[in-house]
């Protein structure tokens, strides 16, 4: 193959244009939209021809996009349900909920050192007019991460919907595509193989993670004569939240430390100790088997991390490995790496 037929300009305008989207992207703060839309978009690839066999092509990628419908608004229901109606409920309610925070903080006052007991509020009363204060002190921050929320959200609603959208039509229709939109369309192609690429890592990392998480809250702990509540649930939360790379952790590391505290502080303590150094370990892990799957070696990948992190934060550090995965694919496919 000549170098004109490898690098026409149909072709070198697909690749400005595709790294021009992805930075737009990364810029405008999509990021959580386009790993929605992938992820319907290759969850039909991969229900489809299971269904296929059944029934007719089209047919099967119209009932795969359903129930992917389906189960999504059912998740998003019982997100949004299930906080309000244990918010609503006895337990929840804000006199409760003050009064354990309460009980909680006269308990660690006997654990931790007095420098710091003295930083901790007295009674409930006190304890409420700290918790009321600090939410007039961060009216507006508030306000802003609960915009934000919302805007994901209908960002990943949207997403789904695109990636739902254009998974029907690449699959059941024929494409007679001019020469830039056949280049772009192979652009999003390998974009959406590195993107499933990096899923099926994540799922790994994930299982491996609840299980280090699930050694230590149902053995390590009970031999230490610590038994916490919910262990099967936070094992639970720890597989699913660790599909999401970064804030997963965050969430799963969260519950772990609150469940914590209601047994001690140095319990607490413990659990996040240990759920730091898994963590950082995890980052090694992480980049181990993302290389394995897109034949890239974890310097590689760790190095990525950090570039895209210093650039673009956490979002970044979420982008990193399938941008760096798709960028590699287009090199291997170019024949330049």
């Amino acid at each position: 193959m000549s170098d004109s037929q490898k690098y026409n300009f149909p072709q070198v305008a697909s690749y400005v244009l595709a790294a021009a989207a992805l930075l737009l992207i990364l810029q405008a703060g999509l990021l959580a939209a386009l790993y929605s839309g992938l992820l319907v978009y290759a969850l039909v690839h991969l229900i489809a021809p299971a269904l296929s066999s059944r029934m007719s092509n089209q047919r099967a990628r119209l009932i795969s996009v359903a129930v992917l419908g389906s189960v999504i608004v059912l998740l998003l229901t019982m997100g949004v349900w299930m906080p309000l109606a244990f918010f609503l409920s006895d337990d929840g309610s804000y006199p409760v909920l003050l009064k354990k925070m309460a009980d909680l903080l006269e308990l660690s006052r006997h654990q931790i050192p007095d420098w710091l007991a003295e930083y901790l509020p007295d009674s409930a009363e006190a304890l409420q007019h700290t918790l009321t204060s600090w939410m007039r002190e961060h009216a507006g921050q508030a306000k802003h991460i609960g915009e934000q929320t919302g805007r994901t959200i209908a960002h990943l609603i949207i997403g789904m919907v695109i990636g739902a959208m254009a998974a029907l039509y690449d699959t059941t229709q024929l494409h007679h595509f001019l020469p830039l939109a056949s280049a772009l369309h192979q652009r999003v192609v390998n974009l959406h193989l590195a993107f499933r690429q990096i899923v099926f890592a994540q799922v790994q990392i994930a299982a491996i993670n609840a299980l280090l998480t699930g050694v230590f809250l149902s053995v390590i702990l009970p031999l230490a004569g610590i038994h916490l509540p919910f262990v099967k649930t936070l094992i639970l939360i720890t597989f699913v939240a660790g599909l999401l790379p970064v804030i997963g952790n965050l969430i799963s590391n969260t519950a772990i430390v609150v469940i914590s505290l209601s047994h001690s502080i140095s319990t607490a303590g413990l659990a996040l100790v240990f759920l730091v150094t898994v963590h950082k370990l995890e980052y090694f892990l992480n980049a181990k088997i993302v290389g394995t799957k897109i034949n890239a070696r974890a310097w590689e990948i760790l190095s990525a991390m950090l570039l895209m992190e210093s650039l673009f934060g956490v979002a970044g550090v979420i982008a990193a490995p399938v941008f760096y995965a798709y960028i590699k694919s287009e090199l291997t496919q170019a024949e330049l790496v």
